[in-house]
């Protein structure tokens, strides 16, 4: 099992309901790839507050690596130059649309 945990940093402006529904569609996504399991993600929680700004996260569970670089192929896919930062809440160099 390979367990893929990703923190994300969103614009401050994005609103929580964007950021659910962006969780929501990685959930489907998750659960539509034969060997992902187990999606949970959300807001950070911590108590100790060390996020340095990574106040959300998500983690995936795959079977086994070809589960994990089939996943890895259709993010590629869906972050296509229309997807990329500026058009989507994310702060990175990369962005993951629900739509894919």
């Amino acid at each position: 099992m390979i367990r893929h945990i990703v923190l994300t940093k969103f614009k401050p402006e994005t609103p929580e309901d964007k950021i659910s529904e962006i969780y929501a569609g990685l959930s489907a996504l998750s659960a539509a790839l034969p060997g992902a399991q187990n999606f949970t993600g959300g807001r950070s929680e911590s108590p100790e507050q060390i996020e340095r700004g990574y106040m959300h996260g998500f983690v995936i569970d795959f079977d086994n690596w070809d589960a994990l670089q089939t996943y890895v192929d259709l993010s590629r896919f869906c972050a296509a130059p229309s997807a990329r930062l500026g058009h989507l809440p994310f702060k990175g160099d990369r962005a993951f649309p629900t739509q894919c």
